[in-house]
Formats: structure tokens, sequence, C-alpha cells
């Protein structure tokens, strides 16, 4: 429960769902009706609701606790927990009918390869293939949507590199873990007061010179995917990095996007060849009935002559 008790004196009512370590995530909703998910489902908290006042004085409390603030001229949070769990809030006008909260916890849990292979998240063949492509240095994007593992695959992946290698692990919000020796890890920091904001971008560039033997980037989510793509087609073989996507192929073309919203001026086709020259495989996850597996895995070989499809294997 470290880093929670910031928050119980203000969150009374939901304390033992948050004290409860089978509850992954808790969501008050403008409808004062609670949800939280446990094991992957969500699921609805009978007998429990939150009043509207009660939670506005809660959110703000909680984002002075934090060091940051919540009303009409920000009714944004999104703040992070000493132990890494999350704290999100949309206040009204933005929040339609009330206040929405939602508190995801931060899992401590560490899973290797061998582990998810017993959880049935992924077979054994592919467990296998997927260490080899660590131990080949190769390039891998891990894809899905919002809570189906992405980061859990991330760490039981970094966990096959060598201890002799330089890791150099980026994150918008720190929350991967990773036990290396010669680990640097590097951490975004958003607009504050008297304090300009760094961004992915900034410290992707920077890493360059910090010699990285392996790059692992927590979430590509915009123009940072130029420099990824710089940076893979360069020398820097061996990288990790995740991105939300629907599947496999698509997260290849969210790929594309992204690198767009650089705002550097090059042609689309060359920017889809890059991606098809540097990224070697793509694992996709998915939730099914509460369990989060690996649904694809597939090896990019090329691209078609007109740019309009990547070409790939399922593996």
């Amino acid at each position: 429960m470290a880093g929670f008790e910031v928050i119980l004196p203000f969150l009374r009512p939901i304390e033992h769902l948050i004290c409860d370590a089978s509850v992954s995530e808790i969501m008050v909703n403008p409808s004062q009706h609670v949800f939280v998910e446990r094991a992957g489902v969500i699921e609805a908290v009978e007998g429990v609701t939150v009043a509207e006042r009660f939670l506005q004085v809660a959110v703000r409390n909680i984002a002075r606790t934090l060091g940051d603030e919540i009303g009409d001229e920000k009714p944004l949070l999104d703040a992070r927990l000493p132990d890494g769990s999350r704290v999100t809030a949309v206040m009204p006008p933005c929040s339609v009918g009330g206040t929405t909260l939602c508190i995801r916890k931060f899992q401590s849990q560490f899973f290797t390869l061998g582990q998810l292979v017993q959880a049935g998240s992924l077979a054994q063949s592919l467990a296998a293939r997927l260490t080899s492509a660590i131990e080949q240095h190769q390039n891998i994007l891990i894809s899905g949507g919002t809570g189906t593992g992405k980061t859990t695959l991330l760490n039981a992946l970094a966990n096959g590199i060598a201890s002799t290698e330089r890791i150099i692990l980026i994150e918008d919000t720190a929350e991967i873990q990773i036990d290396k020796p010669n680990l640097v890890r590097l951490e975004a920091r958003r607009d504050q007061p008297n304090l300009p904001a760094v961004t992915i971008r900034d410290l992707l560039r920077s890493t360059l010179r910090l010699r990285p033997d392996r790059i692992l980037l927590g979430e590509v989510r915009g123009g940072e995917a130029f420099d990824l793509l710089q940076t893979l087609n360069t020398g820097h073989s061996g990288t990790l990095a995740t991105i939300h996507a629907n599947s496999a192929v698509q997260a290849l073309n969210r790929l594309s996007s992204c690198v767009l919203q650089a705002g550097i001026e090059v042609p689309y086709a060359a920017i889809r060849r890059s991606i098809a020259d540097a990224v070697h495989i793509v694992v996709h996850l998915d939730r099914r009935g509460g369990r989060r597996v690996v649904s694809e895995v597939v090896e990019v070989s090329g691209l078609s002559p007109d740019a309009d499809r990547f070409e790939v294997t399922q593996l």
C-alpha cells in the first residue's frame, strides 16, 4: 500500500477497494457509480457510491497533495503516486454530468517469459522465437490496446538482455521494471510553472550520446517516432518499444502516422520503407475473457512496390 496513504484520507468511501490487492483499477463515474477491474474483468461495485460534492473535494485535495492543481481553469488531472500508481480525474464541464476519477494501481509483480507461458499468455514456441530475437538484437514493436499487457511483455523480454549491455530506458511515466546493472532510466517532464517540458523526443536525442547498447521506449505516441526511426536505421539495433494499435499491421501503419507528427518533410513512401527496414518483429496483445494474451506475432519482410502494404509473415 506504499503510496496510497497520501490519498486515502480523501477517499474513505472506496478505501476498501484501494486496499484490495485483487483490484487493479478503480473507476468512479459521474453517475456516482463505482466500477473496478479484477483479473482483467470490469465489474460494478454494488452498494458503493461517491457523492459529487465529496468527489470534487477529494480530487482537489489529491491534486494539491501531489503538487498539482485541478479546477475550472485546469479541469484535467494526470498524477502519479509515490509507488507509481496513476490518478486521473476530469472535472466538469469537460466531464459531463460530474467528476470522473480513475485510479490505476502500479503492478509490482514481475513476470518472466516462462511465467507468461505458464499463465497461457503466449505459446512456448513464440517465447523461444522472441528470446532468439532478443539475442540477435532484432527490433521489436509491441502493440495492443490499453491494459493488454504491453508493459508486462516488454519487461519479460528485457529480462533476456545480457547483463553486459548498457540499456537506456525512456518513459513518459516511469513504470517499467528492469533489474540490470548498466541501466539508465530517463523520464519525460510535463510543462510546469517556471519549468519547460522535457519531451520523449528530447530524451531520445540525448540517448544517442549516452552510448546505448539497447534503447527501450515505453510508448510511441507522436513525433518521437521519427527520431526512433532514425535511431533504428543508423545501427542501434535490439530496440524494444510499445505502441497502441488494434493489430500488428495496424501498429506499423500507426508508427507511420506518428512519424508524420514530427513535422519533417519526408515522403510517406520513404517513411514506410524505413519502417519496413527497421522493425523486425511486431507482437500484438489482446484481452480475452479477462486474460491478456499474445494474439499475433509477425515478422516484417518488406514493403509492397507501391508502398501501400507492409509484407509480413505470421509466426
